[in-house]
């Protein structure tokens, strides 16, 4: 992947979260009706990516997707609260698809999909910030439809139909991998959104979540650096290690960095035992997000609280991780 086109998607994926984030939490969030339409939300832009990359894997270009979803999310804007809720979410999955199938056919390394992934987080909380200040709404579609027309005609080149790589169905050992790497991604997600620090708050809120962005940046460059399974371990187990400390900032900043290491990890590792079906693994493991985010929204981890707790499930998720990553052919 040329590096404009990667610095493109990135930028954008910035964008698309900062619009989602804005919309939700400016707009539709401060409606009765808001609980329903964070589920909503979440289920279209989590849960469909996976029905939406068997769909990506068959089409001719993943532009169509990427500035697709920036348009949908433009849209939404102008929708009432429930059903912009709906509209913004398949935005974000339809851009997501289309970024992230690019990113994972255009590059065998690791590397550029942690860079692709890395900016969601700073998307959101620059959304929120926003939504706090009360920045006009409105901003949020300008700057996807921006975005939308940068993604379609700027940075890329005739559509062209990619080359099947293999059949879709794999082997069941490879189901078994993947059915560890899911597993892995729903308690990622449960705990990355139950991290609670009483530290985390002011300047560290921001710096937060600018450990979360870098360590799934870093998690590509280290995997391509060590080797998949050797990076997996070490970040995995670091961070393990470092929410027992996670009282004190520096080494609960520390940990969640460690811990994000793992997400393009594990985005690569479901495209590398679905070879023939990248765009669905890539929504096979945002849907395993989606069930991360049922407990919580329903409020059943409210108990879920405590660095040595944090340190258990990230613990618990290692051998997890070192049993999917098994079967894949990489360093």
């Amino acid at each position: 992947m040329k590096p404009l086109r990667l610095a493109v998607y990135s930028a954008a994926h910035f964008a698309v979260d900062f619009s989602c984030a804005l919309l939700m939490l400016g707009s539709v969030c401060r409606h009765d009706s808001a609980w329903t339409c964070i589920l909503l939300y979440n289920f279209f832009a989590f849960a469909v990516q996976m029905p939406l990359g068997l769909l990506a894997d068959r089409t001719r270009s993943c532009r169509l997707w990427a500035s697709g979803g920036c348009l949908a999310v433009c849209a939404a804007f102008f929708l009432p609260a429930l059903p912009a809720s709906i509209c913004a979410g398949l935005g974000n999955a339809a851009f997501h698809i289309g970024g992230g199938l690019d990113t994972l056919r255009s590059h065998e390394r690791i590397a550029p999909l942690g860079i692709f992934v890395s900016p969601g987080a700073l998307g959101i909380f620059a959304g929120s910030m926003a939504a706090q200040a009360e920045l006009p709404v409105l901003s949020g579609a300008a700057v996807s439809a921006l975005f939308a027309l940068i993604v379609w005609g700027l940075c890329f080149g005739p559509a062209r139909r990619p080359a099947q790589d293999a059949p879709l169905l794999p082997g069941a050992g490879a189901w078994l991998s993947l059915a560890c790497l899911f597993a892995v991604v729903v308690l990622r997600s449960t705990l990355g959104l139950t991290l609670q620090f009483s530290w985390k708050t002011g300047v560290l809120s921001a710096v937060f979540v600018l450990c979360v962005a870098l360590g799934k940046a870093f998690g590509g460059f280290a995997a391509d650096r060590i080797g998949l399974r050797r990076a997996a371990a070490v970040t995995l187990g670091l961070s393990a290690l470092l929410f027992v400390l996670s009282g004190w900032s520096v080494f609960g900043l520390a940990a969640v960095f460690f811990f994000n290491a793992t997400m393009p990890m594990t985005l690569f590792a479901a495209s590398r035992l679905l070879p023939g079906a990248k765009g669905f693994s890539f929504g096979l493991l945002t849907f395993a997000l989606f069930l991360g985010f049922l407990p919580v929204h329903l409020g059943m981890t409210a108990s879920l609280y405590g660095g040595a707790l944090y340190a258990a499930l990230a613990a618990v998720s290692l051998p997890l991780l070192l049993l999917g990553l098994r079967r894949v052919n990489a360093r």
